[in-house]
């Protein structure tokens, strides 16, 4: 039987160094093909990404910033690097938040019925009172509804903002974004109206049981006031009692609270470039997940998924010119630390970055790459579609990044991220549903490929 993965290594290592003969008839627009071609065959024929992911998912899930689980987190994936084959792995230290999100206990008393709510408190969020919060229920679903109702109606009461994400929106990122304002800055907007806790929709297309969390912000001078999240069930649930019943109300218990800051790292490793001065090609996600999640497709796919990338740069002998770098940010779920400590490092160590890449989108279908770059470098990527087609990830669009890699901006050339079909990401995001079994070993794989394609291709034209 013929070994498949010596067989592509022979194959990839005969490119680069290919006879006179062969290399007449042979250009080197099909020479690259070939090696794409290679690149997918080795990520799709392989179980060690997926494996990985299991692995951080089941010894490290709710690997917040300042947990124990993360501080795993960071050990398991160091291990993953070295085993994929990086040159150089170490850990970069990074002063992160520590959260605690404690227990939470809410329900619902409707009468002489008592319905229990499946909560989470948000990020950030203070306790309740020791003896709880009990407290009627006041429903909106704007800032402006909010505001119209006035303190005399809000003072002393339970704001539930009630607004969903907008399902017609095609693009669900979008929808996400015009519905996080209430999540994010919700309970500083109700407590300058008097309000004693909050109520949340979860940010979520699905209707389901699991509460999605999330950061939330105190805004300065304003009262804090304890800040939760419902599973959009209990949020369809509460809306349709408050209608038969204005009078209901709404009992919180939680012991969430602030640890003050602890030492966390960011986990880097790669492979040196033959022409290092040229720059750096980097890849990267968050290792960081809320507490109550494995974080399987937020963010432990965009984690495996670098750590792929080196080991099918290493697994297929590819030596590129320049240095290939997987790095896993820490904290990008509450204050974002690991990303700009990054950034900070890079620019007094006068580092080059042709390119940062983040794959923060899930470990779903690619279609393509976002690029933030200047039109010029745009064009030259643009012309590497062909090569994407066959695999059907030829989408390239002028747009974001991601929140790690975006503090390079003023010193990497070009920024960009990883395009899923992202339809069901908001199923999974922020929740206890975030389990690696929703993620799809050739879709994960795929992405995995699609990123070392890019790096291979831009690798040879930059």
């Amino acid at each position: 039987m013929v070994n498949l993965k010596s067989s592509l290594q022979f194959l990839v290592s005969g490119i680069f160094c290919i006879s006179v003969a062969v290399s007449n008839t042979v250009n080197a627009a099909d020479r690259d093909s070939v090696v794409v071609r290679s690149i997918y065959s080795e990520a799709l024929t392989s179980r060690i990404a997926y494996n990985n992911l299991l692995l951080l998912c089941r010894q490290a899930p709710g690997r917040l910033s300042g947990s124990p689980q993360l501080n795993t987190a960071v050990q398991l994936t160091r291990q993953f690097l070295l085993e994929a084959g990086a040159d150089t792995v170490y850990l970069q230290p990074v002063l992160i938040p520590n959260w605690k999100p404690g227990q939470t206990e809410a329900h619902v008393l409707n009468g002489n019925r008592k319905v229990a709510l499946h909560a989470l408190p948000l990020g950030n969020s203070v306790p309740s009172p020791a003896e709880g919060i009990t407290a009627s229920v006041v429903e909106v679903h704007s800032f402006d509804e909010l505001n119209a109702l006035g303190r005399e109606r809000v003072s002393g009461r339970i704001v539930f903002y009630n607004r969903p994400m907008d399902p017609t929106l095609i693009n669900t990122f979008a929808a996400y974004g015009r519905a996080a304002d209430q999540r994010v800055s919700g309970a500083s907007k109700a407590a300058a109206l008097g309000a004693v806790a909050v109520l949340v929709r979860s940010l979520t297309l699905a209707s389901d049981t699991f509460p999605h969390t999330g950061q939330m912000r105190y805004q300065e001078g304003i009262a804090k006031i304890p800040a939760i999240a419902v599973a959009t069930r209990d949020a369809d649930s509460i809306s349709c009692w408050l209608k038969q019943n204005p009078d209901v109300q709404v009992f919180i218990k939680t012991t969430c609270r602030p640890a003050g800051d602890t030492a966390g790292y960011n986990v880097i490793g790669e492979i040196r470039g033959k022409n290092p001065a040229k720059g750096i090609l980097l890849t990267g996600g968050h290792l960081d997940a809320w507490y109550n999640t494995p974080g399987a497709h937020d963010d432990g796919a965009g984690c495996i998924q670098s750590i792929e990338v080196i080991r099918l740069f290493h697994t297929l002998g590819i030596r590129p010119e320049h240095t290939i770098r997987a790095v896993l940010f820490m904290d990008e779920e509450i204050t974002q630390t690991g990303g700009r400590k990054y950034a900070q490092t890079a620019t007094l160590e006068k580092e080059n970055h042709l390119i940062a890449l983040e794959s923060d989108r899930g470990g779903l279908l690619p279609i393509g790459f976002t690029f933030d770059c200047n039109e010029k470098d745009l064009e030259i990527l643009k012309k590497l579609k062909p090569y994407f087609e066959p695999y059907r990830t030829d989408t390239f669009l002028k747009g974001g990044s991601g929140t790690d890699v975006a503090p390079l901006r003023s010193s990497a050339r070009i920024l960009a991220g990883l395009l899923t079909d992202s339809q069901r990401y908001f199923d999974y995001h922020h929740s206890a549903y975030d389990t690696p079994d929703h993620v799809n070993i050739r879709e994960l794989q795929l992405g995995s490929a699609a990123i070392a394609s890019l790096f291979y291709l831009m690798d040879r034209r930059f």
